[in-house]
């Protein structure tokens, strides 16, 4: 096995100009770290597309080579936690951003970056569910630890047609709630409803500025949005309903009014995926290996090479991609 390798690199010129292009590199060029994975299958996301497009000030130091994300096997490690064999995921801690990430044939990390591979799934299936099905299993165990069970109510989950939107959609259905999907793209009502969704509600219900305090129809929700999205929700809590907020598609801002969270006893429960404790990292995997229908996860799953990922990032940029975006790193050479 040699140790040359493809990757996704990013620069920036003397003036600030940014490009990207795929290299061919040697295990060299790698950062420190205690562990070396031979990289099998990484993942699109938000954050990566940001960063591969610029329309987001995501990579922090340049060169780097993006993909937050990654499953792959262990080849080299000083630390005897980690050894050559062991198969990993990887989700967050600042790769792609300030460490070099998943699109790439090898990465080195920290040990205590890496999480084991559940028995019961591949490295393919691991980034199918990748940080997207990571984060959504987060919230979903955050609105059980907030008391919200499957009789409390039903559950709204925004950007339902987006990774996190589609596992959760998925992952709730599987638990029983009742799950109200969120979309502006009534034409995949049928892909929703086949993951689970018990109804599909139209993103511009939310987008528009709502009442302090709206009828109570949720006894929790999942949302990727944030904004006035966010704010509509939280709005349309029901008396004790739990709103967990990972993400800012439609905007960081939050024009909302303290009325549900001193009137009916709402909380809102922030989703931190970078940097969320490895215990608790390694309860989610576990759950998502025994909970998520692998029929289910194909379905919603496109597989693209590294050569693909600049025109998907576009794609998934501009709101054209369903579901997860799959990246295989390629044969080493």
């Amino acid at each position: 096995m040699t140790s040359q390798f493809q990757a996704l690199l990013i620069e920036k010129n003397e003036a600030g100009e940014k490009r990207f292009d795929i290299r061919q590199m040697g295990e060299d060029a790698l950062p420190d770290g205690d562990v070396t994975v031979q990289i099998e299958w990484s993942s699109l996301n938000y954050k990566d597309a940001l960063a591969i497009t610029g329309r987001g000030p995501i990579v922090r130091q340049f060169p780097m080579v993006p993909g937050i994300d990654f499953a792959g096997t262990v080849v080299r490690s000083t630390d005897p936690a980690v050894s050559p064999g062991d198969q990993v995921v990887l989700n967050g801690w600042g790769v792609g951003e300030k460490h070099w990430g998943g699109l790439a044939g090898r990465a080195r990390v920290r040990a205590d970056w890496l999480v084991p591979l559940p028995k019961g799934l591949s490295t393919r299936q691991a980034m199918a569910i990748g940080t997207a099905g990571y984060t959504a299993m987060l919230c979903v165990m955050a609105l059980e630890h907030g008391g919200i069970q499957p009789d409390t109510g039903p559950i709204a989950v925004s950007g339902a047609l987006g990774g996190v939107g589609s596992i959760a959609v998925m992952l709730l259905s599987r638990l029983s709630y009742t799950v109200e999907a969120i979309t502006g793209r009534s034409e995949e009502s049928a892909y929703l409803t086949a993951l689970g969704a018990a109804s599909i509600l139209p993103r511009d219900e939310f987008t528009q500025p709502g009442k302090p305090l709206a009828r109570a129809r949720w006894a929790g929700a999942v949302d990727v949005a944030g904004g006035r999205v966010l704010a509509n929700l939280c709005a349309g809590m029901a008396p004790g309903g739990v709103v967990t907020a990972c993400g800012l598609a439609a905007g960081m801002d939050f024009p909302a009014t303290v009325a549900p969270f001193i009137l009916r006893g709402v909380s809102l429960i922030g989703i931190d995926s970078v940097y969320c404790q490895r215990e608790r990292r390694i309860i989610a995997w576990n759950r998502l290996a025994e909970l998520l229908d692998p029929h289910l996860l194909d379905t919603m799953t496109t597989a693209i090479p590294l050569a693909d990922v600049s025109a998907v990032a576009g794609a998934l940029m501009d709101g054209r991609i369903r579901g997860r975006v799959i990246v295989n790193t390629g044969t080493e050479v």
